[in-house]
């Protein structure tokens, strides 16, 4: 019987690592990468952690913090982030012709039967992963290697939290005992597919640990919680349960939000804000060749800033025939905002869901509106001429008058890095003294 061996790759703190590429200077020390309008903690160094630095905090009660112990924050820059994911994948998919890109920084590899390999084959190709990896890109990475996904994923947990290993741990062809005990030392809800709700209620029946859970009856648990964690009890003991995607599945709703940079009270430049984020939710649906029935928009203010009066609404729009025409959209979230816009409120952040999404070639005609199919075909051309445009000289470089011009509210992003690999202007300069 065939058994495969699966290799689960990812970045260690892909942002901070992805500045340290550029800044050798942020090496060794408390670096962290901040979200949209330099709000939270997204990404933290090893020396961030290691001073208490926690994931998701709002930056600005971390002062204290951040002077006693020099923590350097960065703005994100996304740009750079995807480019070096991008190269990053490249590289990855020369060790295997099926690969899983899961997220920005982490991938699957079908690195094959392992019947007739060499004995710790698996292992070797990881050491020549994180070689390569870390010549060509830069970037420090962790493999796990398992029969399942699952145990890959559990495999790059040992490997990137117990320095032995040096970056690389096989769980497949290891004796019983060994890997138990490994398993024995991995809290459960460190296992992939244990949410923080189940974390607390296996917990609460005695089960601690990857180890534990392993060992949990399967049809307990898929009676006692569900049928996905049963398959991952089933996973955990090496039978395959959860296929490789080697193709992305188009998204079910696309979300597209962000916070101001300073507050916003007057209703124009709210549309103006509606308007871009439409325009960006658009641009993924096209590029996923979908369609969109429902536009959804919401805004909010700040509850961080009790003492001011506070105000949050949404409102959905169905349209009258699914698009992903740019200007059908927007106009629907533009009534949208102007239903549930309040004035006399200081504005934080709006954001737009495209729902109801389908493949664009699946149409049912609606009873009382349709557009033709020439109005369709031209408007299709347009957006298609906008998207290339904008694909070749950069995203902006034709936009909606919609979108507004001197846009007061953007994004605040007061430390972020050049794009070295995006911008001729940003590339890097070597001087010799």
């Amino acid at each position: 019987m065939e058994r495969r061996s699966i290799a689960l790759i990812d970045a260690n703190n892909f942002y901070v690592s992805c500045e340290r590429v550029f800044r050798p200077d942020l090496e060794g020390r408390p670096v962290v990468v901040l979200s949209n309008n330099d709000g939270c903690i997204v990404s933290r160094s090893a020396e961030a952690k290691a001073i208490g630095v926690p994931m998701g905090a709002p930056w600005h009660q971390q002062s204290v913090l951040a002077r006693e112990h020099g923590i350097i924050a960065l703005s994100s820059n996304y740009a750079l982030y995807a480019d070096m994911s991008n190269r990053f994948m490249r590289l990855l998919a020369r060790f295997s012709p099926r690969q899983e890109v899961y997220s920005i920084d982490e991938c699957f590899l079908d690195l094959g039967d392992v019947r007739g390999q060499p004995a710790g084959e698996a292992v070797r190709v990881g050491h020549r992963i994180l070689s390569l990896i870390r010549r060509q890109v830069g970037l420090p990475v962790c493999v796990g290697v398992g029969p399942t996904k699952t145990l890959a994923k559990l495999a790059n947990r040992i490997a990137k939290k117990f320095p032995e290993w040096r970056g690389v741990c096989d769980l497949g062809p290891m004796p019983d005992d060994e890997r138990d005990g490994l398993m024995a030392r991995v809290p459960v809800d460190d296992v992939w597919g244990v949410g923080y709700r189940f974390a607390i209620r296996l917990l609460a029946i005695g089960i601690r640990t990857a180890l534990d859970l392993r060992r949990a009856d399967q049809i307990f648990i898929r009676s006692r919680f569900n049928v996905v964690l049963a398959r991952t009890v089933a996973e955990l003991n090496g039978v395959p349960c959860i296929g490789l995607e080697e193709g992305a599945p188009p998204k079910q709703q696309i979300i597209s939000s962000r916070s101001f940079g300073v507050p916003i009270r007057d209703v124009v430049s709210l549309e103006e804000s509606i308007v871009a984020y439409t325009t960006r939710a658009a641009e993924k649906l096209r590029r996923q060749a979908s369609v969109a029935g429902l536009v959804t928009v919401f805004l909010t203010t700040n509850r961080f800033h009790e003492s001011e009066e506070q105000y949050h609404a949404s409102h959905t729009v169905a349209l009258p025939e699914p698009s992903d025409d740019t200007r059908r959209l927007a106009a629907a979230a533009v009534g949208a905002l102007r239903a549930i816009y309040r004035p006399g409120f200081a504005y934080h952040k709006t954001g737009i869901f495209l729902g109801e999404i389908h493949g664009r070639d699946i149409r049912q005609p609606p009873l009382f509106f349709s557009t033709t199919d020439a109005e369709r075909e031209r408007g299709r051309a347009l957006m298609t001429a906008i998207d290339a445009v904008n694909a070749a000289y950069g995203r902006g470089a034709v936009r909606f008058l919609g979108e507004g011009t001197s846009r007061p509210w953007k994004l605040r992003s007061q430390f972020r890095s050049p794009k070295y690999t995006t911008s001729l202007a940003d590339i890097p300069v070597a001087r010799a003294a």
